[in-house]
């Protein structure tokens, strides 16, 4: 049976974590941290869970920021009340939005960075015996040679870019592995796992959890005021550059690979390891989400995206998510190789790049028709 603890329990991934990890009969508890409390599926667990007695319960809720370290206090009186040990930490917490001006930045900071450094920190002084820890592919990098061509692979080097959100999972890997370094030299035994997943899609992201994106806005589920109309205004086509393209994965296959890793194999390949979580086969182009969307495409260039991003940027404070670097990843490929997970584990993915992309089909099928 496995105790595990998951951050970021109210995000998206999250939130799905939970839901099938407990219905898991290897999985005997989980303690969730986050420091939101909105998500719809989360709460009607906790609330389930709530109505059973401690010694019962499965799952448990921190309402923590990981950069204050007083959830430290609240998992330890947790296990000592249910008389356990912790198995996995699965880290999928992140403000990814950025926040607007320095004060944002800053705080963004201190809340991403400084907060996944207190949470190694615990899992390597506390001898966790595995770490699952979410980054990014965007952190290769969205620039002009890039191809379509050329597939990133797990060796290949985080660029340095103004994107914030690219930046702050960039230094976040080189603070996990300089810490796994020393802790493995005073001798930690465990293991750790990053996952780089591509943009995550399906039923539930597209149909239950309707957030700010290029999606949402093509197919016209974003509402408000004037700004959002005139957003809605200015996606009554799609407005693609030449080498725009997407990769997704399902939210499915997230779910299974997490599970793979922290349940299903008490000992992994290797006490270190990286994986791009992405399908193979081809990926999302202009055409593709065009026809997704039932929309023309118009072609613009990179500049017109960089000038549109700035303005909405400014002229919301923020409120429409285009900061300062984001613009490159709708100009600029890229496309990552995720076949070394099937290599290494025989996982084979349950949807194509594509068909994470459009198919209303999964677990979570039942949002469609809500």
């Amino acid at each position: 049976m496995k105790n595990i603890v998951l951050t970021g329990c109210q995000g998206y991934v999250g939130a799905m974590i939970t839901d099938q990890f407990l219905k898991d009969s290897n999985v005997d508890v989980i303690i969730g941290i986050d420091k939101d409390d909105y998500d719809q599926l989360f709460k009607k667990l906790l609330d389930e869970e709530g109505k059973k007695n401690i010694t019962e319960r499965r799952l448990f809720f921190i309402h923590k920021n990981l950069s204050d370290k007083s959830w430290i206090y609240e998992i330890d009186n947790i296990c000592k009340e249910r008389n356990i040990k912790i198995d996995s930490i699965i880290h999928t917490a992140w403000q990814i939005r950025a926040m607007y001006g320095s004060k944002g930045y800053a705080k963004t900071w201190n809340w991403n960075i400084n907060g996944s450094d207190n949470l190694f920190d615990y899992t390597f002084n506390n001898n966790i015996p595995k770490l699952i820890h979410f980054s990014t592919v965007a952190s290769y990098g969205s620039f002009e040679t890039n191809s379509v061509n050329k597939k990133f692979i797990e060796s290949d080097d985080f660029r340095s870019s103004d994107y914030i959100y690219a930046e702050e999972k960039k230094a976040t890997e080189e603070h996990l592995q300089s810490r796994y370094l020393r802790a493995k030299n005073a001798g930690y035994k465990g293991q750790v796992v990053l996952v780089r997943p591509a943009a995550v899609s399906g039923p539930r992201g597209r149909y239950g959890r309707i957030r700010f994106g290029l999606q949402s806005n093509l197919q016209g589920k974003i509402k408000g005021g004037f700004i959002m109309w005139l957003i809605r205004l200015l996606t009554t086509f799609v407005p693609a550059t030449s080498k725009w393209v997407r990769q997704f994965i399902h939210e499915d296959d997230v779910v299974d690979i997490i599970k793979m890793f922290a349940v299903e194999n008490d000992n992994l390949k290797n006490d270190y390891d990286v994986f791009n979580i992405c399908p193979e086969g081809e990926s999302v182009f202009p055409s593709d989400m065009a026809k997704a969307v039932k929309k023309r495409i118009v072609w613009i260039y990179p500049w017109m995206a960089r000038f549109a991003f700035f303005i909405f940027w400014h002229l919301t404070r923020g409120k429409v998510p285009t900061c300062r670097g984001s613009w490159r990843g709708y100009s600029y490929p890229i496309v990552v190789d995720g076949s070394k997970l099937t290599r290494i584990y025989d996982y084979v993915y349950k949807y194509s790049c594509k068909e994470s992309f459009i198919t209303k089909e999964g677990r979570y099928s039942f949002y469609v028709n809500d």
